[in-house]
């Protein structure tokens, strides 16, 4: 038997107006990942989600304050996960708020390289962000960039160091968005990186730069894959990596037996089709944690 695999829902929808993607955590249950996780030998304990209020309790003055309180929960669950006996830890949302917290938890005692797998920089702040969505604040406010609610969750200042971070699939930034991560010190491949180069150098290139951690953490938004391919996701942009280039990069973080832990976000059931874009996830987390061809 191999290591222990920890599942957390985090069905968040607060951080974008879109609705639905409250219901990621269960659509990915539905995929089949505890069971596909068995198959590769790991030991699964679900622990059911945490709780969020409901967007129809929340009033719009509140929301900052109650993503705030969301994220603290998240923080300590993830906190509590990692200090229990090592294992692994996938958290299951929701929007990509969420990983405000479970980065923040899972490096509340040692520092974690973060593999951020986008179609989005998620780099804006509440100053500079032209729809005010949390979702894409989230690796700013890690970094410890914009608002203190945000940045302070958990413990005060950020969580990340740019040098120990990694965007992979970006394709669509805000223009003030776009000046920060440039200055921001993260490493950042593009669609035209991965169009130009190819996954597999990319890949190289992004684990080489993250040589130093001794552990990684994931966190696939998949908006980064094309809409063809996850039709069923918050924020879709054209022209994202294939399922293959997806498999392959999860592959390559597999084979360096370092990733301990996964965010898998943005799915939302309403608008997807049969499942396809839960399924697809459940298919890459197998990859991440050592599914193979032969």
């Amino acid at each position: 038997m191999k290591s222990l695999i920890r599942i957390l829902g985090i069905p968040i929808d607060l951080g974008q107006k879109k609705r639905g993607v409250d219901m990621g955590p269960g659509a990915i249950r539905y995929a089949g990942l505890s069971s596909r996780l068995q198959k590769l030998g790991y030991h699964v304990e679900d622990r059911g989600n945490i709780h969020v209020p409901v967007r129809e309790s929340v009033k719009e003055a509140d929301l900052l304050d109650t993503i705030h309180q969301a994220c603290e929960r998240v923080y300590q669950s993830a906190k509590e996960l990692t200090a229990e006996d090592g294992s692994i830890s996938i958290f299951l949302g929701g929007d990509h708020s969420t990983a405000i917290g479970t980065i923040g938890g899972l490096t509340h005692n040692s520092a974690r390289g973060v593999i951020w797998v986008d179609a989005h920089g998620d780099f804006n702040t509440l100053d500079n962000s032209p729809s005010g969505n949390v979702h894409g604040m989230a690796l700013s406010s890690l970094l410890g960039m914009g608002s203190k609610k945000l940045v302070n969750i958990g413990r005060p200042g950020a969580k990340l160091n740019p040098d120990d971070t990694v965007l992979i699939a970006i394709r669509e930034l805000d223009p003030a968005e776009k000046t920060c991560l440039k200055q921001s010190g993260v490493k950042v491949y593009t669609m035209r990186d991965i169009d130009e180069q190819g996954m597999k150098m990319v890949a190289q290139s992004a684990l080489k730069h993250l040589v130093h951690m001794p552990e990684i953490h994931v966190s696939l938004d998949m908006d980064s894959l094309d809409p063809s391919i996850a039709p069923g996701v918050g924020t879709p942009v054209p022209g994202g990596i294939t399922y293959r280039e997806a498999q392959l990069l999860m592959e390559m973080i597999a084979d360096t037996e370092r990733c301990r832990s996964l965010d898998i976000v943005e799915i939302n059931p309403l608008i997807d089709h049969q499942n396809q874009t839960a399924k697809s996830a459940v298919d890459l987390a197998g990859s991440l944690f050592g599914q193979r061809i032969i």
